[in-house]
């Protein structure tokens, strides 16, 4: 009695438009298809990804292929030893992932370019990239986190990079540290002098 009580109070709650499923209508219809985009937003898109694609300043040309069981390292000059240790060892907590494996060359440097844009963007500061690692030095993943490691030294904002611990994907992981955005310094600089004062 009480749970007839509760379903007539939501009926009426809801305008009385509620019905409850029947036998065969407890999911979702995924027969019909979405709506083809429109002239307009097609163009719209089409120009978005021109716009990025003539931004990203990432090079496509020939990688040296890196050996598939090296670990990647790259520190930017001035970054403290003790920085790069940390993050060799996984001690700063990946905050944003990006999964390229089994995707195209071409659409990983898109991606990556987003990616890293994007994480700077949003004031992050410790990254994954995870491209895989391929049995083969000319396998498709290890070509992928060849141009990845390439990539990665040609932004300014990233500082470091290095192969991740195996909790994270090993060698088909990289972690990637960015600059601290003046946002994230001016942000610092008052909690100090607050701590300070």
């Amino acid at each position: 009695m009480q749970q007839h009580h509760q379903d007539a109070d939501f009926t009426a709650l809801m305008g009385g438009k509620v019905r409850p499923l029947t036998k065969g209508r407890d999911r979702a219809d995924v027969s019909t298809p979405a709506p083809e985009p429109d002239e307009a937003q097609l163009a719209r898109r089409a120009s978005a990804q021109a716009e990025e694609e003539a931004a990203n300043f990432l090079s496509d040309e020939f990688v040296d292929l890196l050996p598939k069981d090296d670990p990647v390292e790259y520190r930017r000059p001035g970054v403290q030893t003790g920085v790069a240790d940390r993050l060799r060892q996984g001690e700063y907590a990946p905050e944003a992932r990006l999964h390229l494996i089994g995707r195209p060359v071409r659409e990983c440097r898109q991606a990556l370019f987003r990616f890293i844009q994007e994480g700077g963007e949003h004031d992050l500061r410790c990254l994954l990239v995870v491209h895989g690692r391929g049995k083969a030095v000319d396998s498709h993943a290890n070509v992928v986190r060849s141009y990845v490691a390439k990539w990665l030294a040609q932004f300014e904002t990233v500082q470091a990079y290095v192969s991740a611990q195996p909790f994270h994907g090993g060698l088909g992981a990289t972690y990637v540290m960015l600059r601290k955005s003046e946002r994230a310094r001016a942000a610092n600089r008052e909690r100090q002098q607050k701590r300070r004062g």
